[in-house]
Order: C-alpha cells, then sequence, then structure tokens
C-alpha cells in the first residue's frame, strides 16, 4: 500500500524542474506577445514617424521589420535559454 502512495507522488525534484521549465515557459511566451507588439507601435508613433519624421506608409514598414526582428531575437533567446537548461538538468541526473 505505501509502494503505491509513493509512486502516485512525483520526485521533488522532478517538480522543480516542471516549475522552472513552465516558468520559463511562461516568461518566453509573455516576451513573444509583448515585445513585439509594443515594439511595433512604439517605433511606428515615436521613432519613426516622430523623431525621424518619415510617412506613415514607411513608419508601418520599418516598424513591422523591428518587430520581425524581435520575434527572431526572443525565438533565439528562447532556444539557447532551453538548450542551456536541458544541459543544466542532464548534467545533475549524471550526477546522482
Amino acid at each position: 500500500m505505501e509502494r503505491d502512495a509513493k509512486a502516485a507522488r512525483p520526485e521533488p525534484r522532478f517538480e522543480a524542474n516542471l516549475a522552472s521549465t513552465l516558468k520559463t515557459l511562461l516568461f518566453f511566451t509573455t516576451l513573444m506577445i509583448l515585445l513585439p507588439i509594443g515594439l511595433y507601435f512604439f517605433s511606428k508613433a515615436y521613432l519613426f514617424e516622430g523623431l525621424l519624421g518619415m510617412s506613415t506608409r514607411d513608419g508601418y514598414f520599418y516598424s513591422a521589420v523591428l518587430a520581425v526582428l524581435a520575434v527572431h531575437t526572443v525565438l533565439a533567446l528562447f532556444v539557447y535559454a532551453a538548450w542551456n537548461e536541458g544541459a543544466r538538468q542532464g548534467r545533475a541526473a549524471k550526477r546522482d
């Protein structure tokens, strides 16, 4: 009976790894949504049309390019963080 109860509960280390992974995923998901949209509207209104005096059409174009670059940057950072987290978990498992 005790063996079944222990088998039903995951290890604390597994729960900590899962929580860490979910926090990382939530952080990058939020960043993926907010950064490109915020950067698009900010750069269009204040940078390209306001500071540089570009036309509305040019402002749309260059703001979109900047937003796409932000998306690629966030994706690259996510891949880097996921790669390092997987390597860190692999080294911890090898020590045990």
